[in-house]
């Protein structure tokens, strides 16, 4: 009996390493070309859709100029900006607004997509950033409201730069 009790204990053992060492495949497998090329039809598709007159940086986030603002900042990661913003899905859904009340943050604490945009505008500028998830989230959602893979799509002011 006591021989059947230490085979079950290391047969238990085995499985518990062979567990332990399985990969996560979802992450290993994950390719962020092809979803890349996926999110900028679906931006090209959106932008005709709603006559947005938006222009394609070289990294692909697509952009609006609608006020340039004034200043020459030379943004860097340390930059302090602050933004007054609403963040939506493309199906028009809100996740985030700053609701009136700008917000600061580090330019390098924020997302890839808003580091590439917000450089296009000085202090008082607006922009509107159409991100692919590549320069957002990528593969991982944020909670309930930003599922994997989500283009956002936002609207800033920016009410202050400070280097």
């Amino acid at each position: 009996m006591m021989l059947k009790f230490k085979y079950l204990i290391l047969l238990v053992c085995l499985i518990g390493c062979f567990a332990a060492c399985k990969k996560n495949e979802a992450f290993e497998t994950y390719d962020p070309l092809p979803q890349f090329a996926a999110d900028t039809t679906a931006i090209r598709a959106f932008i005709k859709t709603n006559n947005i007159p938006a222009i394609k940086d070289p990294s692909g986030v697509f952009y609006q100029v609608i006020e340039p603002g004034t200043g020459s900042v030379a943004y860097t990661t340390n930059t302090q900006i602050t933004a007054d913003y609403e963040g939506r899905l493309l199906n028009g859904t809100i996740f985030d607004a700053s609701k009136g009340t700008p917000i600061t943050f580090a330019l390098g604490r924020v997302i890839a997509g808003w580091q590439i945009g917000i450089q296009k505008i000085q202090k008082g500028g607006k922009i509107r950033l159409i991100i692919p998830s590549y320069y957002a989230y990528g593969n991982r959602a944020q909670g309930a409201s930003i599922p994997a893979n989500a283009i956002l799509d936002f609207n800033i002011t920016l009410t202050e730069v400070t280097n």
